[in-house]
């Protein structure tokens, strides 16, 4: 299996990763709320804990088994552990100031979603690492002016979500236009 081959595997299977963003971007929202209307620990816990959840979330919704004959399955693992593995980072951010957990959280995702411009073959993942950096940067930076803990919550999710349904119409439309002669 070729490269090309193994990725348009993976965006097929996945459509192209796009589930999983709304399904990550409903955690973030409702980690939000819970910044919102309860305690920051209840949403930071929400957070870290459910984001475990995001990928067999995302492959029961698909009713996609996990299979071993694509060769890109390890970066698509190896991706998967960038997030766990440095989630202490912002956990470090949110001792030293609350309000930088969400935006040292977008840093940590956007950075991890890089490399989905390999595993899927699409450059279009430069633009969701860009809108997930660039607002942990800012929001981070406001956090000093005195931003809202919850607030980088609901950009988060709002990146995720507004990103995930714009790929899936994308791709619906994609599918409907005719193919040129």
């Amino acid at each position: 299996m070729t490269i090309e081959e193994a990725q348009h595997d993976l965006r097929t299977m996945y459509i192209s990763g796009f589930p999983g963003q709304i399904v990550s971007g409903l955690i973030w929202i409702a980690s939000a709320s819970l910044a919102t209307w309860s305690t920051p620990k209840s949403a930071i816990l929400l957070l870290v804990f459910g984001g475990m959840f995001i990928f067999p979330i995302t492959n029961l919704i698909l009713r996609v088994g996990f299979t071993h004959k694509n060769p890109l399955n390890a970066l698509a693992m190896q991706i998967a552990f960038t997030i766990p593995l440095t989630l202490p980072l912002a956990g470090a951010a949110a001792l030293h100031h609350l309000s930088w957990f969400y935006p040292a959280v977008l840093l940590i995702v956007g950075a991890h979603y890089l490399p989905f411009m390999t595993l899927y073959g699409m450059r279009v993942y430069a633009v969701l690492a860009g809108a997930m950096i660039a607002a942990g940067l800012w929001i981070g930076i406001a956090a000093g002016g005195g931003a809202t803990f919850a607030f980088g919550g609901w950009i988060g999710g709002a990146i995720e979500i507004a990103f995930g349904v714009a790929g899936l119409a994308f791709r619906a439309t994609a599918r409907q236009s005719p193919s040129p002669a």
